[in-house]
């Protein structure tokens, strides 16, 4: 802060009051990972459907599962770099109109390679539209309460799913499973100007560009443009952020423990939804509750990333999301001795989301807050990317492990360790690295 009672804008960002431009920006940010959500989701939803018009078996889509799984890791990794490189907000734009017409594409395919191909596209888009909306998130959200904005920006994602559930339901049989991909398509298509529009360049970014012009815009949408003294307490306008600069400078253990963090979390995660409603039906339950542990399961994972997010932000984010996971392990643990109870599968279905995926959240503002301006988006979206071969070895592993007889109880409680290990990370995390960083108010443990 200068003399004349003006601050630079750093200071502007993370000790104003939060704007009307800075909420409008990351409830945008949370539509697009809700849209995000949704088309995710979409293809599990609507396989049956294909299977049946086909008269193929549902097996012959695993690597079509498999291939928009792995086209959100390259997405999530190559728009990563992008973001840092050319701006967040064309980033966005591009990734954004790649998945919608991904998506608007898929009625068209008619064989299971066709399919296979256009969901890996889709999935590119749908990666890479991630850590760009997170970054941009974290980086107009004021430091003290960064986790809360994150983790409720990115519980868009499961609650997407949530809605595709509920729409494909309604959809499918009236008009068929093509509709769902309209839907999933034409929406972010329609979001387009939308966001053309309103979603504003990172003005973080923009002090790295030193563009002093556009960033006197954006303050004056936030009605702070009097408060400005001119300078961006952003240090030097590097620019190129290369994949090698997430391991220099002290940085290397934490992008490590992030990378192994977010991994285990989505292989758990990837793992629940694609086989708590078969391991439930073997337990004995009917479809339904085997449906409705996996609605229960993203419900909670809502309710925890605003939770477990403010408390983040008010205890400390390593202790916080530590203890979601360690404590989620003991619930997902006790999924598999529900047994023919009902009540006790969505309860501990729901605490476990809460924890687990609630955490999850958390994780990612952690990751987030890491990295500086000129690495955040390269630093996300590569640990988003490191995390979706975790979402691709979960299924896969569940599978393998089903097939050789694995119990349900002990196929919960293996889950369970795996948000275990996350726990563990985490509080790694915490103690190695960010007891080095005191002065970063958002780390504390």
């Amino acid at each position: 802060m200068s003399l004349d009672g003006k601050f630079d804008l750093e200071s502007i960002v993370d000790s104003s009051r939060v704007s009307s431009y800075q909420i409008m920006t990351i409830c945008l940010c949370a539509f697009v990972t809700m849209i995000d959500g949704f088309d995710t989701q979409s293809i599990a939803f609507v396989a049956p459907s294909i299977a049946a018009a086909w008269q193929v078996e549902l097996s012959a889509f695993g690597p079509v599962f498999g291939a928009g799984l792995f086209g959100g890791m390259i997405g999530a990794m190559i728009f990563g770099l992008a973001g840092d490189r050319f701006g967040r907000k064309p980033t966005l734009l591009f990734t954004v109109a790649l998945f919608a017409a991904g998506s608007l594409l898929t009625p068209l395919v008619e064989s299971i390679p066709q399919l296979g191909a256009i969901r890996f596209i889709t999935g590119v888009g749908l990666g890479g539209a991630l850590p760009i909306v997170i970054s941009l998130t974290a980086e107009y959200a004021p430091e003290r309460m960064r986790a809360t904005a994150v983790a409720v920006m990115f519980c868009g994602f499961p609650f997407g799913a949530v809605v595709g559930g509920v729409l494909s339901a309604r959809l499918i049989p009236d008009f068929g499973w093509a509709s769902v991909f309209i839907v999933g398509g034409g929406v972010p298509l329609l979001a387009l100007p939308l966001l053309i529009a309103f979603v504003p360049e990172s003005v973080r970014f923009l002090a790295l560009r030193g563009d002093h012009a556009a960033i006197a815009q954006i303050l004056k949408r936030m009605k702070r443009t009097a408060a400005w003294n001119g300078e961006s307490g952003a240090g030097a306008p590097e620019i190129r952020a290369p994949i090698s600069s997430l391991f220099k400078h002290g940085r290397a253990l934490g992008t490590v423990l992030l990378w192994t963090t977010i991994f285990l979390s989505l292989m758990l995660s990837y793992f629940l939804i694609n086989w708590i409603p078969l391991i439930v039906r073997q337990t004995g339950q009917s479809t339904e509750n085997a449906v409705l542990a996996v609605v229960m399961t993203n419900m909670g994972a809502i309710a925890g990333c605003i939770v477990l997010g403010r408390l983040a932000d008010r205890f400390g984010r390593p202790l916080i999301i530590g203890g979601g996971y360690a404590l989620g392990a003991v619930a997902i643990a006790l999924m598999g001795r529900a047994g023919q109870s009902s009540s006790l599968l969505f309860f501990y279905g729901f605490v476990g989301g809460f924890l687990t995926v609630g955490a999850q959240m958390c994780a990612v503002a952690l990751c987030a807050s890491f990295y500086e301006t000129r690495l955040r988006a390269t630093g996300v979206g590569w640990t988003m990317g490191v995390g979706r071969i975790g979402a691709i070895v979960g299924p896969v592993l569940g599978g393998l492990l089903i097939g050789a007889g694995i119990a349900a109880p002990t196929l919960f409680v293996i889950a369970g360790l795996t948000s275990f290990g996350a726990a563990i990370a985490i509080f790694a995390m915490g103690w190695f690295v960010l007891r080095a960083r005191p002065s970063e108010a958002g780390m504390a443990i």
